[in-house]
């Protein structure tokens, strides 16, 4: 027997953790065992160290007033509790505190006055669904509904600008010109034609009886040619588009072609019974308009130059343009009439039945000029009586949009770097305008002339538009400049010797 008491006791020391069977007994159960005294005062004062009471043999170190609570009797099994982590089941733990919560959480939505406290808290708040919380944990704001506005009135936005909102013009024009040029007896007449830029950066310009070229590479100038007579002047030129000829045309209704480089004149061809207004090429066919509205086509190969004539104005021929692609021919007059002619029919007989009779416009139409990037839009300016630019589809004859520009339009240019036309005005403002196309949204205005800008011509590179005015000045302004890293260079067209060989 007492072998099997000694192995118990082996037992009882190698298991650490089981109850100890012999030895001295815990503090906890020894304080139990111990009488305890008790003092009637209440007072919670701390008590001084002449006066203070012990219960015990040890002393303690704890303060009175911090380790009994008047009133509150002190239970014998109270002490530290030290708790084991490892015995512990945490999953279990935390499944009966969230079950806890529903249920506390089912038990407030049983409660009538709760409830009702809640939905008019919810009402106030505008709060009438899950949609409208003021903080969720989500990864963007919620969507508003289709067709309602949303109740906490939250301005919702997207990450995507939208489409209809306009982007904001990023290049800069500069307001002022970059080069100012006296131009003296510059005719004031809106009908004439009297500036013109080559493709070889000469630029001509028509004062009075004479014709001056302006090099905007070197900045020289010479004097191309002047009338016989002083009653005589020129009332319009144009450069050929691949070389150093011009075309001049003059109040005599004598048209005159120049080769620039030899300053020498090729030929003169007559036939118009007054003054020549514009002109335009269609490679070596060379088209003009006069006062008494007849058209004639020049053929500047042959010897029997005049091939067809087009007699539909019952007016002065004012603005002339033939397309980029030579299949049409718009013509301007003073009877208000915008014509489009075809050029397959009329550049070889006398037909007078133009493709297209456009009569929208309320005055004179002299500022035409055809879109670069859409080959059937051309667009067209109108008079002080007018003051609308209109865009055509010369395929249709409809018109695409107009606008009123509130003053005299007197030339329209399209712009081969962007998607943007530049206008010139008259009365009242004498501005260029800038516009963006087909939204017509105005870019900036260029003002600076005190008179009509009677006329403008486009740089060969396509950044620089020149403007002449009744003032006497040539302005030139940087509207169009490219990007430089976008720009690919372009060679120089050689010059043409189509005509030199025509008339040799």
């Amino acid at each position: 027997m007492s072998h099997f008491h000694f192995e118990t006791e082996v037992n009882d020391l190698l298991r650490l953790d089981g109850p100890m069977n012999k030895g001295p007994a815990p503090r906890w159960q020894r304080k139990s065992t111990e009488p305890r005294c008790s003092t009637t005062s209440t007072s919670t004062t701390p008590l001084r160290s002449s006066s203070r009471l012990n219960c015990s043999k040890t002393p303690s170190k704890t303060p009175k007033s911090l380790k009994k609570t008047p009133g509150k009797a002190k239970t014998p099994s109270e002490d530290r509790f030290i708790p084991n982590r490892s015995a512990m089941n945490f999953e279990m733990n935390y499944h009966k505190m969230i079950s806890a919560d529903r249920e506390n959480d089912e038990n407030e939505c049983l409660s009538p006055s709760k409830a009702e406290f809640k939905k008019k808290m919810a009402q106030n708040m505008g709060l009438n669904d899950a949609n409208s919380r003021i903080l969720a944990f989500k990864m963007k704001a919620p969507t508003p509904r289709e067709g309602h506005l949303n109740d906490l009135r939250v301005l919702y936005s997207n990450s995507k600008t939208p489409s209809t909102s306009a982007k904001k013009n990023s290049r800069h024009i500069s307001p002022v010109p970059e080069r100012i040029l006296d131009a003296p007896d510059l005719i004031d007449d809106y009908y004439l034609n009297l500036l013109d830029w080559s493709c070889n950066n000469h630029l001509a310009v028509a004062l009075g009886g004479f014709v001056y070229l302006w090099n905007a590479a070197t900045g020289n100038i010479v004097q191309l040619c002047q009338t016989s007579t002083p009653e005589c002047y020129i009332g319009s030129l144009a450069w050929i588009k691949e070389g150093n000829y011009i075309a001049l045309g003059d109040s005599d209704g004598v048209v005159q072609l120049w080769d620039v480089e030899a300053q020498k004149r090729l030929r003169s061809m007559a036939g118009h019974s007054s003054r020549v207004g514009c002109l335009s090429w269609n490679s070596y066919i060379l088209s003009s308009g006069c006062r008494s509205g007849a058209i004639h086509h020049h053929d500047v190969r042959v010897a029997h130059h005049h091939v067809a004539t087009l007699a539909r104005h019952s007016q002065e021929v004012c603005g002339l343009k033939w397309s980029p692609d030579g299949k049409f021919l718009a013509s301007g007059g003073n009877d208000n009439l915008l014509l489009v002619w075809d050029a397959s029919i009329n550049t070889i007989s006398n037909s007078n039945t133009p493709l297209h009779t456009l009569n929208q416009h309320q005055a004179a139409v002299k500022a035409l000029d055809w879109c670069p990037f859409q080959r059937n839009v051309l667009a067209s300016g109108g008079g002080t009586a007018d003051r609308h630019i209109r865009f055509w589809n010369v395929s249709t004859g409809n018109c695409l949009n107009s606008i009123d520009t509130h003053s005299q339009v007197c030339s329209i240019l399209w712009s081969n770097e962007y998607k943007e036309l530049v206008s010139s005005h008259g009365y009242a403002q004498n501005q260029l305008t800038v516009w963006k196309y087909p939204s017509m949204v105005k870019v900036t205005e260029l003002t600076g002339h005190t008179c009509r800008v009677l006329h403008m011509a486009m740089s060969p590179d396509g950044q620089t538009v020149v403007s002449a005015a009744a003032d006497e000045t040539l302005r030139l302004w940087k509207c169009f400049a490219s990007d430089p890293v976008k720009k690919k260079s372009k060679p120089n067209p050689t010059s043409s010797s189509l005509v030199h060989r025509g008339i040799r």
